[in-house]
């Protein structure tokens, strides 16, 4: 008997070891997180430090979650092949959450919903969306902007790997409209006066949302939308919309 109940606590023993291991080795781990480090002001490089909305948001994520990152940048439209082949964890980088997007990858739940805004160069007369049938039309490698500006009928879309690129070529006159997110274009208008925004329109997403790998953070995805739930909650996430100027964006 006295064999027996050594035997037990032993096993007992050895169980919790094992949960107390998988619980640091949790713990310890350290999620790579992609990102597009060039479109504030939801992500940017400040003074050779990662900033900007959407950092603060899983920075203080991890916080809460208890979980270790490591930021990973990269162009925006390498970001879901990137999660999909395991280079990284998980993808923050104002990605709207689409249908077509939720057949490869999980989503949080939304923590943000932005619009699209077209813009022109001041001397153009464009006044609205059908007048940039038949132009050229800047948009975003793999954005939901992408797909907007295909719509336009016999629209040229230049998709390209920068905003900034986009912005440049307006400037220049090269191309006739850009197609982006309201609050990037806001910021990107302030070094361009040349340019001015003539249209806006719901982006046709659920809003911007934390992409996983598909069926592979279940648990965790609950996790993470508990406490993005709470940061709601408790201001935390109002207090990040007024620090990057995003509250009228709502």
């Amino acid at each position: 008997m006295k064999k027996i109940l050594c035997v037990v606590l032993i096993l007992f023993g050895v169980l919790i070891l094992s949960a107390c291991s998988k619980q640091v080795e949790n713990q310890d781990k350290i999620l790579k997180v992609g990102i597009e480090a060039s479109y504030p002001p939801y992500e940017f490089m400040q003074d050779g430090k990662l900033s900007g909305f959407d950092v603060d948001v899983i920075q203080e994520l991890a916080k809460r979650a208890n979980f270790k990152i490591e930021f990973i940048n990269m162009s925006y439209d390498a970001l879901i092949p990137a999660l999909m082949g395991k280079k990284i964890d998980l993808i923050i980088s104002s990605m709207g959450i689409t249908p077509q997007r939720a057949q490869n990858v999980d989503f949080s739940i939304s923590y943000f919903k932005d619009k699209n805004v077209y813009l022109k160069h001041k001397i153009s007369n464009f006044s609205k969306k059908d007048d940039l049938k038949s132009k050229n039309i800047c948009v975003l490698l793999g954005s939901i902007q992408e797909n907007t500006a295909k719509q336009i009928s016999n629209a040229i879309v230049v998709a390209n790997e920068s905003m900034l690129n986009c912005f440049l070529n307006l400037d220049a006159q090269k191309i006739d409209a850009v197609v982006t997110d309201k609050a990037s274009a806001m910021n990107f208008l302030k070094q361009y006066p040349n340019i001015i925004a003539f249209y806006e329109e719901d982006d046709g997403s659920e809003g911007f949302g934390i992409a996983f790998r598909k069926n592979e953070f279940k648990d965790f995805i609950s996790k993470v939308n508990q406490h993005l739930e709470e940061m709601k909650k408790d201001g935390t996430l109002e207090k990040f919309l007024v620090q990057y100027n995003l509250k009228d964006q709502k």
